[in-house]
């Protein structure tokens, strides 16, 4: 079973239940407090950092030693299967705002998908091969400093997976103008969608690609 929590931003904490491996938590693009947000005391055993960008690589901002991940490669800990995969922070090639990692995360038999700061409005087959199916996916919504609502709905397209979970957007206090989850809500056709505090979810419980289901989660 995982346990899924954000904290505003591209910033989640996913807490596995424990297994022969140890319990594990995962924690994704801390960010810092100068945004407007604050930052939770999330303890992690696994970091993974999408990016340089202060909004998404504040390390210091996390409890414990964890295992810091901060590009592309394979990598194993705890029992924890994670795959960095390189992608652009800009829709130029890098040429305004430089590179991101993606990251797939294989644990509890379920594999989660976050696409940190990407502003690739699609896609390549080489990237698509190597994120494969996904269960869950974490996906910025915002515009202007990555992909739109518009833009994240034709991604969603290429992954298809069966929960999206919409990040990277404004929020009251934050100082960072960016667009609202209603934006995205819209393109996907969904009026109304119930804010929840944490996702709890196991593999048997997901559902199906034809039912994908929205979740938005409060910070």
């Amino acid at each position: 079973m995982a346990k899924i929590t954000w904290a505003g931003q591209s910033c989640f904490q996913i807490s596995l239940a424990a297994s022969k491996d140890g319990a594990s938590d995962i924690v994704i693009d801390p960010f810092d407090e100068k945004i407007g947000l604050k930052m939770p005391g999330f303890n992690a055993d696994i970091l993974l950092v999408s990016h340089s960008h202060a909004d998404h690589n504040n390390i210091k901002g996390i409890k414990g030693k964890p295992f810091v991940i901060e590009g592309p490669g394979e990598y194993e800990k705890n029992g924890v299967f994670v795959q960095g995969i390189d992608s652009f922070h800009d829709d130029v090639d890098g040429k305004e705002h430089g590179r991101n990692t993606m990251f797939v995360i294989e644990a509890e038999d379920m594999r989660i998908c976050h696409l940190g700061d990407l502003g690739q409005k699609q896609l390549t087959d080489d990237q698509l091969e190597k994120i494969g199916h996904v269960d869950i996916l974490m996906i910025p919504v915002g515009g202007k400093h990555t992909i739109s609502s518009s833009e994240a709905l034709k991604l969603i397209g290429q992954i298809e997976p069966k929960i999206v979970i919409p990040m990277h957007y404004g929020l009251p206090k934050l100082k960072i103008d960016l667009e609202g989850v209603e934006a995205f809500l819209k393109a996907m056709g969904k009026k109304e969608t119930p804010v929840q505090d944490k996702l709890t979810i196991k593999a048997s419980a997901l559902p199906k690609e034809s039912d994908m289901e929205i979740v938005i989660l409060q910070p």
